[in-house]
């Protein structure tokens, strides 16, 4: 699964613009206040952006009450090649608590979102950040667009470095660089665990205790660098944090596949009041069990049988089918008991007239034509571009002080991209296994279609297909989508997820990393 279909990629992905520059600069802290203004020079918007530049600027946050200063560091650090010549530049922003003495015992947190071919943007300034970007409370846009605090962010108790992969953000490979160095699977995880390498050794953070987060495609990112890190480059972590995750590389296939999709249905079903009454009298956390329940006893051994399925238990698992996800059992048996997602997102609320998203189902969309079997587009991606790039862009000018004529690529060209040989989960549960101290936890939205939460279950299920790992292994759902931070809920009860989380798995002092 991953979160961007190729068949729309190429309608918001641009080709590389005109470059230009941004060179180091940095002032001193003013007492902790943010910096008025940040002195870059030598802009020219001939040249392209340098690989090896940073723009420091001092602010605050008020966390829970609690008033966070900080430093930020907008900049780009190279990527080389086997002979050490420069083949790209990475753009990164760099949160570190000024007022922290033991840097040591400060945790660090390296964050990277999806795609592949989006940049750290969604939670640098939507969840984990120290600054927010104005939308409702249920993450819909809202003007004047901007940028406000985040009462919510985890820098009390870590520090952030956000990673714009190749060829997203500000981030840019040479026009000579080879692109089979930077656009696949194991490749990505290859160099950026270089990277991360350079920018540890760099900002002295090898003491510190390291967590990886990552979102949809930047969950198979995470996984298979929690391996990476620790067999080439020595790294050991503490954490792995898993937003909405992909399916890692574990197999699915046939009944397992497509039954796996049901529960997301009912939570779905169930927010739009599509089921029936004595259903919808409950609260969704009450439904949905009795959903999974079902889809791992009864309906996966039936679509096993196929056609050699007794008619009248075959009607029989289609009623209950449609009881969970508000089709018409005439609809599930038109499909064999096995409903594609996308339609499902066309079919829902058919009837009135709307599509449902598909990484966000809260959010409606409204097609051409009632007729159909899929959307003609995905209704809450189209609203957070609406939102996040006019904020994002305004927050690295205005307050981060990073002005630069290149374009801010929310999409990049990372295509094709070589998803061969994903074997990501099993290298997570291979960094598991070596190293006692990892410990992992998956957050899911319930109304997650494009990597929904039932199918984040199964993953952890398989992750551990002996049970030795189970006790550092945790899932937690919540009341959203894809992005489920953008609910304001779900902001404050996933991040305070987090921090009980790096609390947990920091072991203490003197304890061994041993069995």
């Amino acid at each position: 699964m991953s979160v961007f279909n190729k068949a729309w990629m190429p309608l918001l992905v641009a080709g590389l613009t005109s470059l230009s520059s941004a060179v180091q600069a940095q002032q001193a802290p003013p007492s902790g206040k943010p910096a008025a203004k940040a002195d870059i020079t030598g802009a020219n918007p001939v040249l392209s952006l340098s690989p090896d530049t940073a723009v420091t600027s001092y602010h605050d946050v008020t966390v829970k009450g609690q008033k966070i200063p900080y430093k930020a560091i907008a900049g780009t650090q190279p990527v080389w090649d086997q002979d050490g010549k420069t083949v790209a530049g990475l753009f990164y922003t760099y949160y570190e608590r000024t007022d922290v003495k033991d840097r040591a015992s400060r945790p660090l947190v390296i964050s990277f979102n999806g795609g592949p071919g989006t940049p750290s943007v969604w939670m640098q300034i939507a969840y984990t950040g120290p600054r927010l970007l104005n939308i409702d409370d249920e993450g819909y846009p809202v003007q004047p667009y901007g940028i406000r605090e985040n009462p919510q962010s985890i820098l009390d108790i870590a520090d952030i470095v956000y990673i714009d992969p190749a060829n997203t953000g500000y981030s840019r490979i040479n026009k000579d660089a080879p692109r089979e160095k930077f656009f696949g699977t194991n490749a990505d995880i290859k160099y950026l665990a270089e990277w991360i390498n350079t920018f540890v050794s760099r900002h002295n953070r090898w003491a510190s205790p390291k967590y990886l987060i990552g979102e949809s495609y930047g969950t198979t990112r995470v996984s298979g660098l929690a391996l990476e890190l620790q067999n080439a480059q020595w790294m050991y972590l503490n954490g792995v944090i898993l937003v909405s995750p992909t399916d890692l590389g574990i197999a699915r296939s046939g009944p397992v596949d497509a039954a796996l999709s049901l529960p997301y249905f009912a939570a779905t079903a169930w927010y739009h009041k599509a089921l029936g009454a004595d259903l919808q009298q409950k609260d969704l956390t009450a439904v949905l069990p009795e959903v999974e329940n079902f889809t791992i006893q009864e309906l996966i051994p039936a679509i096993s049988q196929g056609g050699f399925l007794d008619e009248q238990k075959r009607k029989d698992i289609a009623a209950r089918m449609a009881r969970y996800s508000g089709l018409s059992e005439k609809v599930v048996l038109q499909h064999n008991l096995n409903i594609p997602v996308d339609f499902f997102w066309k079919e829902l609320l058919r009837d009135r007239g709307y599509t449902v998203g598909r990484l966000d189902s809260r959010y409606l969309g409204q097609d051409k034509e009632d007729a159909g079997a899929s959307p003609d587009y995905n209704a809450e991606l189209t609203s957070w571009l609406h939102a996040f790039t006019p904020a994002m862009n305004i927050y690295l000018r205005d307050e981060l002080k990073f002005s630069t004529d290149l374009k801010y690529m929310m999409f990049g060209p990372v295509h094709p991209w070589d998803r061969s040989n994903d074997k990501t989960g099993e290298s997570l549960r291979q960094a598991m296994a070596a190293n006692p101290y990892l410990h992992v936890m998956i957050q899911s939205g319930y109304y997650d279609g494009a990597c929904d939460y039932f199918n984040a279950k199964y993953s952890m299920w398989q992750l551990d297909p002996g049970g030795r790992l189970k006790n550092r292994l945790s899932w937690k759902g919540y009341r959203s989508g894809h992005m489920m931070y953008l609910r304001k809920d779900d902001l404050a009860t996933g991040n305070e997820d987090i921090r009980e989380f790096i609390r947990k798995s920091l072991p203490k002092a003197g304890q061994p990393a041993k069995y």
